[in-house]
């Protein structure tokens, strides 16, 4: 794991890129704020593209954009640049591959900054709630590979009451935030992995898509396509982005 680096100096690192748009919403239908209590403020933002999954090749492959949403209340600046977020966190492993794609053509645009942040299998988030004193976990941030991707170790997320399953994401470019959205799971694959410990112990019902207003407005296109990987999963979705160069 690399030493932590904050998100302007990751940034720093980008020069003059892309303007990008990552596939999704962020938010809630239920606020955030129903989940551990809040350090910061929910944002909101202007309506954005993103992506149903596409490969590189644009003769075969189409780009679908989707809105911008608010990033939460449980943002924090200064993210390590790394692949590997868990540490050490139970749960059941994820290994998340994003590809970035210009949405007009399909071709991968690299060096756009991805970061990610989500709760652990008990629904918190590092840096709030009974997790204040630990601001990492759960975090991280990378810059796109030369065919557009990225790839973040991982566990998957717990709940909390009011949301559905998610992920937070930003994506940045010439060291300029440019687009905040979420990434929902599959509800076949979160009842097994909420079947197994250490998801298990938590006393209630978790939100489902259905019932969270924020996937209703398009989580249905930032749904990664989950496949079993040993104990664990692999979550993959091409994300398609607006090309300002």
């Amino acid at each position: 794991m690399t030493a932590p680096v904050t998100r302007r100096e990751a940034l720093g690192l980008l020069g003059a890129g892309a303007f990008v748009a990552l596939a999704a919403a962020c938010g809630g239908g239920s606020s955030d704020s129903s989940s551990p209590q809040s350090k910061r403020s929910t944002g909101t933002s202007s309506s954005s593209p993103t992506s149903s999954p596409a490969t590189a090749d644009a003769s075969t492959t189409s780009c679908v954009l989707t809105p911008e949403m608010t990033e939460g209340p449980y943002y924090i600046d200064g993210e390590a640049v790394r692949s590997d977020v868990t540490e050490g966190k139970p749960g059941t492993p994820l290994r998340l591959d994003l590809t970035v794609v210009d949405a007009d053509s399909c071709t991968p645009i690299p060096g756009a900054a991805v970061e990610i942040w989500h709760a652990d299998a008990t629904g918190n988030y590092s840096g709030f709630g009974n997790a204040s004193s630990n601001t990492t976990f759960l975090r991280g941030i990378q810059n796109a590979d030369a065919s557009g991707k990225v790839t973040f170790r991982t566990i998957y997320p717990g709940w909390y009451q009011g949301r559905a399953v998610h992920i937070h994401v930003k994506a940045h470019t010439g060291g300029n935030e440019v687009h905040t959205t979420q990434l929902f799971f599959d509800e076949t694959t979160s009842d097994t992995v909420f079947a197994s410990s250490p998801y298990n112990t938590r006393p209630g019902r978790r939100t489902t898509n259905a019932q969270d207003g924020i996937y209703r407005d398009g989580g249905a296109q930032a749904t990664p396509t989950f496949t079993k990987d040993g104990s664990g999963y692999v979550g993959t979705l091409t994300v398609g982005i607006i090309n300002g160069v």
